[in-house]
């Protein structure tokens, strides 16, 4: 892991170790606990069935090599 990730978790322990404000405290937890949110349950109908679709089409081999998928995208990528 990155020396500068491992640098700010630690400056993040300390700091939380001293917080006496239950405030902060708890819009701490909420974060926690909407990060552990499963993105599935957050995604619309739509967007479920064309990951479905997709899953279908790559189990029965109608996929495209990734270099066509980027030409197809190129210009949102």
């Amino acid at each position: 892991m990155d020396a500068e990730i491992q640098n700010k978790k630690i400056e993040l322990i300390q700091w939380l170790s001293t917080l006496d404000d239950e405030l902060i405290i708890e819009k701490i937890m909420k974060l926690r606990k909407k990060e552990k949110t499963d993105w599935w349950n957050e995604v619309s109908k739509e967007e479920k069935a064309s990951v479905q679709k997709g899953i279908e089409d790559a189990d029965s081999g109608n996929l495209e090599s990734q270099s066509e998928a980027r030409k197809l995208y190129e210009k949102w990528l």
